[in-house]
């Protein structure tokens, strides 16, 4: 039996992606169905997938699939064969390739079975994810969307619905999918006879997120098919008027794909009009935040004057001003509540 999985370091695998000629393709996919052995299903795809030179992520779970690849643009046909090939449910599912691609956004194959393909923290077991609200191509979105009894909710978290999001759309301010579903149902309960259009990313979240809609009473449910990357293609190849604006928040190298040329957000540092995310260098913090070209050069790419010194601190310094941090707090920690968001008193605004 091969190694299954990935025993090369990041790095150099990062090396090798970069130092790489034929172009990739970045694309997405998902799809609910019953797996019932995860872990075998898992090991064939990594087989067929890692012979493709396959980079991303994919979850597996008994209740489906969800992966984000970047694939050699020769070999795309092979990849897409090999995963509709790997179970019926999966034969000719939707692509979603990617808008604003450079082919870098992964280095690595990682794949993982999970509880669920998205966490969802719903134990209701007659709860049904495949009973799904109505699809929505990007021309009957626009003209859904225009209805005055329309109400348009984004079903993401709120770093990227800062940085872009639909005309009108209503944010459902929680920092995870499992608080937002039955925030979602609290928030839209005087709205319950009006038409309710719910997008996320690649239309994984908005789909389970339209089925517990329905689970909860709702009549008129509908989702973004393909969520905001298909609805963006869609839009722009039928020369449609393109309702979403600024970026689309991305969870690969990337972070973001450019979808209108709207700044929306503005640098966490400065106050500028910016979109463009980052994680802070020093290898203590790593918050994700918005940061200027200017304030990235005066904080050398950090998210405060601490960081800055921190970083700069020899590894034994550094080990010693970490001991007994909360890293659960600390390291990659995206929450709007964080205490770097909250309590600034070392950053110092840029002018």
């Amino acid at each position: 039996m091969p190694v299954l999985h990935n025993r090369i370091s990041n790095e150099e695998l990062k090396q090798r992606m970069l130092a790489e000629t034929e172009p990739r393709t970045t694309v997405s996919f998902y799809k609910y169905f019953n797996i019932a052995e995860p872990q075998q299903y898992r090991d064939n795809l990594w087989i067929a997938f890692e012979k493709l030179k396959v980079f991303g992520r994919i979850y597996i779970a008994n209740e489906g699939i969800n992966g984000q690849v970047s694939v050699p643009a020769g070999n795309y046909e092979a990849f897409r064969d090999a995963l509709y090939a790997s179970a019926p449910e999966l034969n000719g599912i939707r692509m979603n390739i990617a808008v604003d691609d450079d082919g870098k956004s992964f280095w690595v194959l990682r794949m993982k079975v999970r509880p669920k393909i998205v966490a969802d923290g719903i134990d209701d077991p007659n709860f049904n994810p495949s009973k799904t609200g109505q699809y929505l191509k990007a021309k009957e979105y626009n003209e859904l969307s225009e209805k005055p009894d329309t109400i348009i909710v984004d079903m993401r978290n709120h770093y990227e619905y800062e940085v872009g999001h639909f005309e009108n759309a209503i944010e459902i301010p929680s920092d995870t999918f499992r608080d937002q579903l039955p925030m979602a149902v609290d928030m839209l309960q005087e709205h319950k006879d009006k038409n309710i259009i719910m997008y996320c990313t690649g239309g994984i979240r908005c789909e389970k997120a339209s089925a517990y809609m329905l689970h909860n009473g709702f009549k008129n449910v509908f989702h973004v098919e393909g969520g905001i990357i298909e609805y963006a293609r869609k839009a722009k190849e039928e020369g449609l008027s393109v309702k979403f604006k600024g970026k689309n928040f991305v969870f690969d190298e990337r972070l973001g794909e450019r979808i209108s040329d709207d700044i929306l957000a503005h640098c966490h540092t400065c106050g500028k009009p910016c979109d463009t995310h980052t994680n802070c260098k020093n290898d203590g913090c790593h918050l994700l935040f918005i940061q200027c070209e200017d304030c990235a050069t005066a904080l050398e790419g950090c998210c405060s004057t601490n960081c800055v010194t921190e970083k700069n601190l020899s590894p034994d310094e550094q080990r010693e001003r970490r001991a007994g941090r909360e890293n659960g707090v600390m390291i990659f920690n995206k929450s709007k509540d964080h205490p770097l968001r909250k309590h600034r008193d070392d950053w110092k605004p840029i002018r």
